[in-house]
């Protein structure tokens, strides 16, 4: 095994009170692709900032090879000094780097390099900041957040940039799918200690289970040991003084153990407030328009969006998501076409800008709207206190003001408040900033069991896949010209469907460059039909996927046993393995299914 580049052992820091750090460790070795992962607060930018040297831990041992270089993305990039984007993006290479570097990277993240740096919104800086750490290949690459204000076509380019990337790679992000395809292991930070994986992120949630549970079943040990030896001191035969000392100086070593023993932090609690069932037409659009200037934003579009539908809106930034969201919702006239909204609708609204935010409200007066102590949750009047723990807040602060509130918290916040009104419309506008994952995952559940209606514009692929019944996309996806097009599914199926048009299309258009002068086919074959080979395959390929999902529910059963993983890691591995493959499998089944079904359907007419 080649020695780490970078290592951080028994990392302490504490800012006053409970220890933010208390034992994390955290080891890079040259090829790496590891993936920081923990609740929001857990400390993992602290540790990527003590790693990149710009905070220093209490204790603990800090080695990085001297030859090494690191780069660490900054949240908040310092532009003082440049005149241009270039200028600031070159200041980051090294005496033997590559200029071009910095104009091929600034081009894929859609930059000039002729901007003035301070005229540039979050996201552009965010580019920006990207380029200048990705430019000189550092033997480290540390990033948090990288994906944050990126669009989908650049976080895909993104994706195949750090795959192929010769740096040691160190990511925090909430992108799921963005951490399957990149990571190689995976560190979780989990009240203050660190646990290392060494698979990707797509194994983490199942392992950080298993260790979850095996937690848990120790714990539930102690107290009954304690309770055993408390008895025993209690009813037990007098022995030797000096043995009876022993085991008391035990019992005592094994109630401080249980007493501080910190479980896992709670996961939040909550449902979206009651409100009266909307009519079953939300919203009609009709051949609606927009444009600013000669720029089309929206050519004629029209949908109809019924009571129970999720409809996701996807695209590059500044394709007019944010401008179609907002003609649907009426909150935009069109320049031409109509939009009828339904009746009894209760919208409530997640902005991406956090604009309803103001920092110097307390967290209590911006739940309650300044209305004291209470609020009326779901037709029950609840103590703002209780009601903030249920999205992990503390009673000690319903009095801090929200600028001291992290990008995470500012978002389960605004979420805190649009559960506890009624509302049957819901509008999400990346609704997945800033979000740990189980914050993730409670948002997921609350949008897929959402009764009323909900329109969300994302660049999470995952959250995306997991959660809308249909997905609005440009027409064009690499060059948007104001034509959208409604596909069904999430955006795994939307890109599915895409490739067969994209394949129709082309078919159609080698039959339009055969020559003319072919025979017709003869009178009554002139319909095209399936080929065997294909008629076999749309017959066949569901028996085969059922069977990959029995094989795979096999596997899940065996893998729920909560001891497999300290029992017997190797089985667990081979298990988790198998799984992959038959997920592989079963995935690549149905697209090739989805594809054959909707040939049948347009051959048949």
């Amino acid at each position: 095994m080649a020695p780490p580049i970078l290592k951080l052992d028994d990392i302490f820091l504490s800012f006053g009170g409970a220890p933010l750090l208390a034992g994390a460790s955290l080891q890079i070795e040259a090829g790496d692709k590891i993936c920081l992962v923990g609740r929001n607060g857990s400390g993992k930018s602290t540790l990527l900032k003590i790693a990149a040297g710009l905070v220093e831990a209490q204790s603990g041992a800090v080695f990085r090879h001297p030859s090494s270089t690191v780069r660490y993305l900054e949240q908040a990039p310092d532009f003082a000094g440049f005149n241009t984007v270039q200028a600031y993006a070159e200041a980051g290479l090294g005496p033997g780097d590559d200029p071009y570097r910095v104009t091929y990277l600034l081009s894929h993240l859609g930059l000039t390099g002729e901007e003035d740096p301070r005229m540039l919104s979050g996201g552009e800086s965010r580019r920006a900041a990207l380029a200048r750490v990705m430019a000189p290949e550092p033997d480290i690459l540390l990033l948090d957040e990288p994906t944050n204000h990126l669009d989908l076509p650049t976080i895909e380019w993104l994706e195949g940039e750090l795959q192929k990337t010769r740096s040691a790679l160190v990511l925090i992000s909430h992108d799921r799918r963005f951490l399957e395809k990149v990571s190689t292991a995976t560190v979780w930070l989990d009240r203050g200690t660190s646990r290392r994986l060494d698979r990707g992120f797509a194994h983490f949630e199942a392992w950080r289970d298993q260790v979850l549970e095996a937690e848990e079943l120790e714990q539930h040990k102690l107290g009954k040991s304690i309770e055993r030896e408390e008895h025993w001191l209690r009813y037990g035969v007098t022995a030797r003084r000096k043995r009876n000392m022993r085991r008391l100086g035990e019992l005592q070593t094994m109630r401080s153990n249980y007493r501080g023993h910190k479980g896992p932090q709670g996961t939040v609690q909550a449902t979206v407030s009651d409100a009266q069932e909307s009519g079953k037409l939300v919203i009609e659009a009709d051949k609606i328009t927009k444009s600013f200037g000669e720029r089309a934003i929206v050519t004629p579009f029209s949908i109809r969006v019924h009571r129970g539908d999720c409809i996701g809106l996807v695209g590059p930034n500044g394709a007019g998501k944010t401008t179609l969201l907002k003609m649907l919702t009426g909150q935009l006239a069109p320049d031409s076409g109509t939009v009828k909204l339904g009746t009894n609708l209760e919208i409530a609204t997640l902005d991406q800008k956090r604009e309803d935010l103001d920092p110097e409200d307390t967290l209590a007066n911006y739940l309650t709207d300044g209305r004291g102590e209470n609020l009326l949750v779901n037709g029950e009047q609840r103590h703002v206190t209780g009601y903030m723990k249920e999205f992990l807040f503390q009673p000690e602060q319903a009095r801090t003001p929200i600028r001291n509130l992290s990008g995470g918290e500012r978002a389960r916040l605004m979420l805190a408040r649009i559960l506890s009104r009624p509302t049957n419309l819901l509008i999400l506008d990346e609704p997945t900033n800033d979000l740990d994952i189980e914050t993730l995952d409670l948002l997921q559940e609350i949008v897929a069991g959402f009764p009323g209606t909900v329109i969300l514009v994302s660049h999470d692929r995952d959250f995306l896949d997991r959660t809308v019944t249909s997905t609005i996309a440009p027409a064009v996806p690499d060059a948007p010209d104001g034509r959208w097009i409604e596909y069904a599914g999430g955006y795994s199926d939307m890109l599915v469907q895409r490739k067969g048009s994209l394949e129709e299309r082309r078919k159609a258009e080698k039959a339009a460059e055969k020559p003319k002068t072919q025979e017709a086919p003869a009178s009554g074959s002139s319909k095209v039909k399936l080929s065997f080979k294909q008629k076999f395959a749309l017959e066949n390929l569901p028996k085969e996927m059922a069977k990959a999902e029995a094989e795979i529910a096999k596997r899940e059963q065996v893998m729920a046993d909560p001891n497999l993983f300290t029992r017997d890691p190797a089985a667990f591995n081979r298990l988790a393995s198998e799984m992959e493959k038959l997920r592989a499998g079963l995935t690549k089944m149905e697209e090739e299914w989805l594809e054959l079904e909707m040939l049948r359907e347009e051959l048949e007419g």
